[in-house]
């Protein structure tokens, strides 16, 4: 099966400037070509939106959610092709497409919900001669920047928001996962969303990135994507001020302590460290076990790694896909043989897993002895490796576990309460998880420190479209 997809521009389906071929990394064959767009096409999305900014944000909210609630409509009967698309060109299970589908439909239902509850503020003026109002309106038009490792997900953080606030945006899918994206612009054109309100332009981004970010356009940029990408974008968007909102790389420490349900940690560590192969920005990177326990849960998190079913068949209950590349694979087995040359010990996995001799397969991975002097410590592993080290007391380990650039995710688990809430406390990341894993489109995706600015999910995500405007009258008497 090979799908054939075109650009979204204008509220029209249009050629690029050449094609692209998607490949499934599981197969490594051919299953899609995108068209891929040069500088013109940009510039014609991108003045699309422009033109399309008076009309949107003019638009009445519920006419606006009537739009989005079109969309979800469509995406909704188109389930099946959908999940097909980021099936094909992620390798992912069957299963785990799920999550990227529900992803955007829930993002179309929530924030045409939210949107909705929008409304103007009274404030108080101290001295009684004024009347203040504050109004929040779009704040011009968006460009996207979309990781490949959640197609659907990701484009769903970005499209929910921008379209109920009124701004038009202009979508950049990754060229190793576009099929899924150029999907919803299939859709959009089918249910005739108007002109301009939505652009999906793939491209390489030396071209189609540099020029979204470069042009004086887009009053915002918002990226899913790694650390170096968001301090390019921001250096590339100088050309004029603009507004960013960046969910970037991590480094996420988990804390085992000894009271802890093993069970339970080894289930979420294991479970988040395999599900997607890894390449999830708020998987487990580095796990430390209280001494006491280490050894119960190094065998347990083994006893799991080595029980993944890895493949790809969507009428098999297969736990693991590959990676998305040769270079993914590279770089992941690279940093396994660095922990292994200076001293880590390999538990499970590591290479390529037996019986698969065609895809980018890495085998579920378990490594003990990690320590600081190591890459995988330093580095987003974005693969499915686990890295586990041990501590014997609290402070020592949250020092350890702040020590990081990232500051996107952490785990802790404990049965003391308070414990917990002191650990929560003291870590310095956007989100701290407790004795479990939740994550929906109602929730706050956040980071600290190099792991981003700004907020995906929630009624939150919204303020990063809207901008206030105060109107004053003053009293007559």
């Amino acid at each position: 099966m090979t799908f054939s997809k075109q650009l979204y521009i204008g509220g029209e389906l249009v050629a690029g400037q050449s094609v692209a071929d998607v490949i499934n990394p599981a197969t490594e064959q051919v299953v899609g070509t995108v068209a891929v767009a040069g500088l013109a096409e940009v510039d014609t999305a991108l003045q699309a939106a422009q033109r399309a900014f008076p009309k949107w944000a003019a638009t009445s909210i519920s006419e606006r959610c009537a739009w989005m609630h079109k969309l979800r409509d469509a995406v909704i009967a188109n389930e099946q092709h959908l999940r097909e698309c980021v099936h094909l060109e992620m390798g992912k299970s069957w299963a785990d497409t799920q999550e990227d589908f529900d992803g955007l439909v829930n993002s179309l239902q929530f924030y045409a919900e939210e949107i909705a509850r929008l409304r103007a503020e009274e404030l108080v003026d101290r001295e009684g001669t004024h009347s203040h109002r504050l109004l929040h309106e779009p704040v011009g038009v968006v460009g996207a920047f979309l990781a490949w490792n959640f197609p659907l997900l990701n484009l769903a953080y970005k499209i929910g928001p921008a379209m109920a606030s009124g701004c038009p945006i202009v979508i950049k899918p990754s060229l190793k996962t576009p099929l899924s994206a150029y999907a919803v612009g299939e859709l959009c054109a089918q249910i005739g969303l108007p002109a301009g309100v939505v652009s999906i332009v793939g491209g390489q981004d030396q071209v189609v990135g540099d020029a979204i970010s470069a042009s004086t356009i887009p009053a915002m940029l918002t990226l899913i994507g790694s650390t170096p990408t968001g301090l390019h974008i921001i250096r590339t968007g100088s050309t004029s001020l603009k507004r960013y909102s960046m969910e970037l790389g991590g480094n996420a420490p988990v804390l085992v302590f000894a009271d802890a349900d093993l069970d339970l940690a080894a289930d979420i560590v294991c479970g988040l460290k395999f599900s997607n192969s890894g390449q999830i920005c708020v998987t487990p990177n580095r796990v430390f076990v209280e001494q006491s326990v280490a050894a119960s849960f190094r065998d347990k998190v083994v006893a799991r790694a080595r029980a993944v079913r890895v493949g790809f068949d969507k009428s098999a209950d297969i736990g693991m896909g590959p990676v998305i590349d040769g270079g993914a694979w590279q770089r992941i087995d690279g940093l396994v043989k660095d922990a292994v040359e200076n001293g880590a010990q390999l538990l499970a996995g590591g290479g390529r897993p037996e019986g698969l001799e065609v895809g980018h397969f890495y085998a579920p991975t378990v490594l003990d002895g990690v320590d600081e002097s190591m890459r995988i410590y330093r580095e987003e592993v974005f693969g499915p490796v686990v890295s586990l080290m041990t501590f014997s007391d609290e402070a020592t380990v949250l020092a350890q576990a702040n020590d990081t650039d990232a500051g996107l995710t952490a785990y802790v688990f404990s049965r003391d309460l308070q414990k917990t809430e002191r650990c929560a406390a003291r870590l310095r990341f956007g989100e701290v998880q407790i004795n479990g894993v939740k994550y929906g489109m109602d929730l706050p995706h956040c980071g600290l420190n190099q792991s981003g600015v700004g907020v995906d999910g929630s009624h939150l995500a919204l303020d990063e479209y809207l901008t206030p405007k105060r109107i004053s009258r003053a009293l007559l008497v």
